[in-house]
């Protein structure tokens, strides 16, 4: 008995249609349409931070009738550069914005080197208690400074230098320290350990480590933090206002209340010109650190 063998039938490979695809002009249309939602965006945000500049720039040439009669994006009738004359003069805002530096500049430097060391000694150190240590440091950022304001006068009082810009410049560096310690203990902890040991195999001690391999490696990072205490100093007002005993010791920020007189009455355009001032200077200090802030805070979030 024989059995035949029967051949499947070959398949035949149909060739299949290919989509045509698209052109460079529709696909650059196409990446331009999904880009629109970001634009309108953008620009939202963009016209709500500059309306309000340049609704105070305008406003810092106007009159006061043109104030309490014009709309107020309107352009100035005329353009009043005498508002700034009256700012720097009749208001004083020349000696403030010469307090608020002398202030200012001495508080973020002892921030910053006092932070910098204490960052440095409690995450690159090795020592029993530096962890208890840090978390009573950290104990000080949970204090609210308004509750220590009045027993602060006191004690200033009693020492007798409350005619001066000295409490201001103690209180901005003790209030400033607890977070510019934990900044600098996260950025150091970032660093990786091998280094500091290779400088101490080295023969490097502590505090040679701490200024040439430390403080080089954190450039960005002091930068940041003494960006950020900077501008916390210069626009307070609560502290300025209440260890400024005369005002002559007032700063940019307790003098633009001077502004304004004892009856409630505030004359717009000298105050437009004087914060215009104010805030035209920090914005250039900004834009001109600003990639360094941006590498100073990226710093912090890398393990090395």
């Amino acid at each position: 008995m024989t059995t035949t063998q029967i051949d499947a039938p070959a398949t035949v490979a149909v060739p299949t249609r290919r989509k045509p695809g698209r052109s460079p002009a529709q696909r650059t249309a196409l990446r331009l349409l999904r880009r629109v939602p970001v634009w309108i965006l953008v620009a939202v945000l963009m016209v709500v931070v500059l309306y309000p500049q340049v609704w105070m720039v305008l406003g810092s040439f106007k009159t006061q009738a043109e104030f309490l009669s014009n709309p107020a994006l309107s352009l100035p009738e005329t353009w009043q550069f005498d508002n700034y004359i009256s700012a720097l003069t009749n208001g004083n805002v020349g000696q403030n914005y010469l307090n608020s530096i002398m202030v200012t500049i001495p508080s973020v430097l002892l921030i910053v080197f006092i932070g910098v060391a204490a960052g440095y000694a409690l995450e690159v150190m090795i020592w029993k208690g530096r962890n208890g240590t840090l978390l009573y440091i950290l104990a000080g950022i949970m204090v609210p400074g308004q509750m220590i304001l009045v027993p602060l006068f006191i004690v200033y009082f009693r020492m007798g230098i409350t005619d001066s810009l000295l409490p201001l410049i103690i209180t901005y560096t003790v209030m400033g320290l607890p977070l510019t310690t934990f900044l600098m203990a996260t950025y150091f902890r970032s660093v990786p350990r091998e280094i500091f040991e290779a400088a101490t195999v080295d023969g490097s001690g502590p505090l040679r480590s701490f200024f040439v391999i430390g403080v080089p490696m954190m450039k960005n990072a002091i930068l940041t933090v003494g960006l950020v205490q900077f501008f916390s100093v210069w626009n307070d007002l609560l502290i300025a206002l209440t260890f400024t005993t005369r005002p002559q010791l007032a700063t940019i920020q307790v003098g633009l209340l001077s502004l304004s007189d004892e009856y409630g009455s505030t004359q717009y355009g000298p105050l437009f010109a004087a914060v215009s001032i104010n805030i035209v200077v920090l914005l250039i200090v900004f834009l001109a650190l600003n990639k360094k802030i941006m590498a100073g805070m990226a710093g912090g979030a890398l393990k090395g």
